[in-house]
C-alpha cells in the first residue's frame, strides 16, 4: 500500500538577510539524481540551480563548462507568447544572464580538469520586483559548493544601484525593479574571497571613484552572501573529487621548452598580427613533425603512445607561448606590437561613409576595425521586449555582428552567439547613458557595427563607431563617448604585476584579465570584466580606472578631429518627426469610429500617427510640409473650442434656419440666420452656399458642447476702427 513520507527531514537550509529581504538556499528534496542541486529564494522570486558533471570526450583540449539560464513564464504566472504556447530559444537576457553566471566560475576550476560540467538555473517563481539573474549567479555557485566537483568557489554575485533621496545618494544591494528605474547606477558584480571576478556596469556618465565605491560597497555584501554559501556546504557539501588532471608530462613540458623558448622569443616580437601569427604556427609545425610525428607504423599502442604524446606537445607549446608572451611583457616590457604599455594603437576614422544610410561611421584603432550604421525610425520600429517582467519597448538598440572574415577565417555563418549578444549588449549599455530623451529627441534609433577587421577590444570600437555615427546622423548626443580596454600580466609567482592598455587579441588570450571601460569626460558610462586569474582587489581596481580614464580621454580627443560635434541637422533621408500633446478625452475623436479618422489622415498626408494612452501623438512624415499639414489638422481636430476663437470652417449644411460649418473633421458648428450677415438675411442661400470657406467666430458653447458661431462678428471686428498708431 502507498505510503505518504515526509520531504521536510531530508531537507538542508539556510538563510540570512540581505538588502532587507530573506536569503534563503535550500537542498535535499529536489532534483536528487543531480551532482548538486539548489533551491534558492529571495523574497518571492526562486531559482532552481543544479549541476552535472561527465567524463571528458576523447581527445578534448579544452574545459567543456555549458551554462544555461531558463526563465519559465510560468515562474510569473503569464502564458509563453506565439502560437506554440511553449518557451523557445533563450533570448537575449536569458544569454547575458549565462554568460553573467558563467564568468565568474569559469576561473575556479583546475588547470587540466577536462571533465564536462552542465550548469542549469531555471527560473521557477518571479514576483515581478527581485529579478533573478543575480540570484541565478549566486545559485549556481552554491550548487557547485556542495556537489562534488573540483571547485576552487564559492563565489556571490549581487546587484548595486545608487539612489538619490533627501539624505543624497544612497547605494542600495539587489534594488527592485522599481528602485532601478530611479537610479543612475547599475552594477552587477561577483567576487569570492580573495576579491571581484566578474563586474558589469552601465552608468549615466558617473564619475571614477563613484563606481569604485559602488563596488566596494558590493563586496561588502557579496562576502555576507559567501559567508551564507560555506556555512550551507559545511551542512550538505559531498566530498570533492578531482579525477584526472589532462596536463603535459613534465619531460615533454622540458622539452618543448628546450626545442622552442628561444624561437619563440624572436617570433612574439614581430608586430604584424598575420605575420606573427605565422611564424608561431611555423614553430610549432617543425616541433610536432619534427620531435612527436605520428607513429602509424607500429602497433596501435605505438600509435595510441605518440599520438598521446603530440597532443601533450601541442598543449605545453601552447603553455609556453603563454609564458614566453607574459615574461616579455613583465620582465623586459615588450608588447607583441612593439608599444609601451599605456600607449593606444594608432587610430584611424571617417563619417558619412554611405550615401543612403541616416548615419555612418568606420572607426579604426590598429588592427581593429568597426563598420557602424544609424537607422532613424518612428515609435512603431521600437523593440518590444516580452518576459518576466511586464513588456517594454527600446528606442535604442545597438546589434554586434562578427563575420569570418574580420580574422581571416571560414566558419559556419549562423545566428549570433553568446559573444556577439554579450559585446552588443556591453556597447549599447555604454552609449544609452549619451543618447538624449525621448522629449528631446523622439526617434528610434538602431545602430549595427559590424566588425570588419579584428585583433582586440572589437566592443570599445563598436563604442567608439556608434558615437561617431551618432554624431554623423545627427542625433543630439550628450558628450562623446571612447570604450577602452585594460588587460593584467604577472610573473608566474602572480608577482611585479603589469597593467596595459588597449589590448590585442592575443595579450588577451595569454593575458588575466580584460577589463573594458567606456565613458565620456564626464564619467564611466559601461565598464565588462572577464577575468582568467581568481580575482582583483580594491586597490587594483582603483589603478585600472586611472589608466583606463587616461586612454579614453586620449581616444576622445582623437574621436573629435574626425567629428567634433553632433551635425545641426538629421539625414534628409531620415523620417521628419513632432509629438503633440492632445487632451486623452479627445483620443477617440482622432481615431474616429474604427480608426476611419486617423487612417484618413495618414492617407491624405502620407504620414504615420502614433497616439499614446496619456495623449502624446507621434507624427512622421518624409517632408516638412506634409508633417506641418498633418500636424495642423490634427491641433485643429482635437482642439478645445472656446468663446472668442475666430476659425476659417467649410459650410456642409444648410437649413432655412442657418448653416452648418465644420472647424474641424468632426467638429461642427451652428451660425443661425441672424449672425451670417451684418444686416437683414431673408435666406442662407443669399450669403453663403455648401462648401464656401468663411469665417466664423465662437460666440457660446453650451453644457451639451453645441457651438454657437456668427460670421456678423467677424465682419464687424474688421470694420472697426482701430487704434491710433495701429496698422489698419
Amino acid at each position: 500500500m502507498a505510503q505518504l513520507v515526509s520531504l521536510a527531514e531530508s531537507v538542508v537550509r539556510v538563510q540570512a538577510e540581505i538588502g532587507g529581504r530573506t536569503l534563503m538556499l535550500e537542498t535535499g528534496v529536489i532534483g536528487k539524481q543531480a551532482g548538486g542541486a539548489v533551491m534558492a529564494h529571495y523574497a518571492g522570486t526562486t531559482v532552481l540551480a543544479t549541476v552535472v558533471r561527465a567524463k571528458p570526450r576523447e581527445g578534448i583540449d579544452f574545459f567543456p563548462l555549458t551554462v544555461d539560464y531558463r526563465e519559465k513564464t510560468s515562474a510569473a504566472g503569464k502564458f509563453p507568447g506565439g502560437f506554440k504556447k511553449r518557451e523557445g530559444p533563450p533570448s537575449e537576457k536569458e544569454i547575458l544572464t549565462m554568460r553573467m553566471i558563467d564568468r565568474p566560475i569559469r576561473p575556479l576550476f583546475p588547470d587540466g580538469f577536462l571533465d564536462e560540467v552542465l550548469v542549469q538555473v531555471l527560473v521557477m517563481s518571479h514576483d515581478g520586483e527581485n529579478d533573478a539573474d543575480v540570484l541565478a549567479g549566486t545559485a549556481a555557485s552554491a550548487a557547485l559548493a556542495i556537489s562534488d566537483i573540483p571547485f576552487e568557489g564559492p563565489t556571490a554575485t549581487v546587484r548595486v544601484a545608487r539612489i538619490h533621496t533627501d539624505d543624497g545618494p544612497q547605494f542600495v544591494v539587489n534594488p527592485t525593479v522599481s528602485q532601478l528605474d530611479y537610479s543612475d547606477l547599475d552594477i552587477v558584480v561577483a567576487g569570492h574571497a580573495d576579491g571581484l571576478n566578474m563586474i558589469e556596469v552601465g552608468a549615466a556618465e558617473i564619475p571614477d571613484a563613484d563606481v569604485h565605491k559602488g563596488l566596494e560597497f558590493g563586496y561588502g555584501e557579496i562576502k555576507k552572501v559567501l559567508s551564507l554559501i560555506s556555512e550551507f556546504a559545511a551542512k550538505a557539501a559531498r566530498p570533492k573529487v578531482a579525477g584526472e588532471l589532462h596536463l603535459p608530462a613534465p619531460e615533454i613540458t622540458a622539452k618543448v621548452a628546450q626545442l622552442c623558448d628561444a624561437d619563440l622569443v624572436k617570433a612574439r616580437q614581430i608586430k604584424g598580427k598575420k605575420e606573427r601569427n605565422e611564424a608561431v604556427d611555423a614553430i610549432r609545425a617543425r616541433l610536432l613533425d619534427g620531435h612527436f610525428p605520428l607513429n602509424s607504423a607500429g602497433t596501435y599502442g605505438d600509435y595510441a603512445t605518440s599520438l598521446k604524446n603530440r597532443t601533450q606537445a601541442k598543449e605545453a607549446f601552447k603553455r609556453l607561448e603563454e609564458k614566453v608572451t607574459r615574461r616579455l611583457i613583465v620582465k623586459d616590457r615588450i608588447r607583441a606590437d612593439g608599444r609601451g604599455a599605456t600607449e593606444i594603437r594608432p587610430i584611424g576614422g571617417a563619417v558619412g561613409i554611405f550615401a543612403r544610410t541616416h548615419g555612418s561611421a568606420l572607426f579604426q584603432r590598429g588592427e581593429t576595425q568597426s563598420l557602424v550604421s544609424v537607422t532613424l525610425g518612428t515609435g512603431k520600429d521600437e523593440q518590444i521586449v516580452d518576459g518576466l517582467l511586464p513588456e517594454y519597448s527600446k528606442k535604442f538598440t545597438l546589434h554586434y555582428n562578427f563575420p569570418p572574415f574580420s580574422t581571416g577565417e571560414v566558419k559556419r555563418i549562423t545566428s549570433p552567439g553568446r559573444r556577439e549578444i554579450g559585446h552588443g549588449a556591453l556597447a549599447e549599455r555604454s552609449l544609452l547613458a549619451i543618447i538624449p530623451s525621448p522629449e528631446d529627441f523622439p526617434y528610434t534609433i538602431r545602430l549595427v557595427s559590424d566588425i570588419t577587421d579584428s585583433n582586440g577590444s572589437s566592443s570599445m570600437a563598436s563604442v567608439c563607431g556608434g558615437c561617431l555615427a551618432l554624431m554623423d546622423a545627427g542625433v543630439p548626443i550628450r558628450g562623446t563617448c571612447a570604450g577602452i580596454s585594460v588587460g593584467r600580466f604577472a610573473d608566474d609567482n602572480d608577482q611585479n604585476e603589469l597593467f596595459v592598455t588597449d589590448i590585442i587579441g592575443e595579450e588577451d588570450f595569454f593575458g588575466d584579465m580584460d577589463f573594458k571601460v567606456s565613458g565620456t569626460r564626464e564619467g564611466i558610462t559601461g565598464i565588462q570584466l572577464d577575468l582568467k586569474t581568481r580575482g582583483l582587489s580594491l586597490a587594483q581596481i582603483e589603478k585600472i580606472f586611472a589608466q583606463a580614464k587616461q586612454g579614453r580621454l586620449e581616444i576622445i580627443e582623437v574621436m573629435e578631429q574626425i567629428i567634433a560635434a553632433p551635425r545641426a541637422e538629421i539625414s534628409p533621408l531620415a523620417p521628419r518627426l513632432v509629438t503633440i500633446n492632445i487632451d486623452p478625452e479627445k483620443i477617440g475623436k482622432l481615431i474616429g469610429p474604427g480608426g476611419k479618422m486617423i487612417r484618413g489622415l495618414q492617407d491624405r498626408y502620407g504620414v504615420t500617427i502614433d497616439v499614446e494612452d496619456d495623449g502624446t501623438v507621434q507624427i512622421a512624415a518624409t517632408n516638412a510640409d506634409s508633417l506641418n499639414a498633418a500636424k495642423s489638422e490634427i491641433e485643429a481636430l482635437c482642439e478645445e473650442v472656446k468663446v472668442g476663437q475666430i476659425y476659417s470652417g467649410k459650410v456642409v449644411s444648410m437649413k432655412d434656419f442657418g448653416a452648418f460649418i465644420e472647424l474641424a473633421p468632426g467638429t461642427d458648428g451652428m451660425c443661425h440666420i441672424s449672425e451670417l450677415a451684418d444686416g437683414y438675411v431673408k435666406s442662407v442661400a443669399d450669403v453663403v452656399k455648401l462648401g464656401d470657406v468663411v469665417k466664423v467666430k465662437v460666440i457660446n458653447v453650451d453644457d451639451q458642447g453645441r457651438i454657437k458661431l456668427s460670421r456678423k462678428a467677424v465682419i464687424r471686428d474688421e470694420q472697426a476702427p482701430k487704434p491710433s498708431g495701429q496698422p489698419a
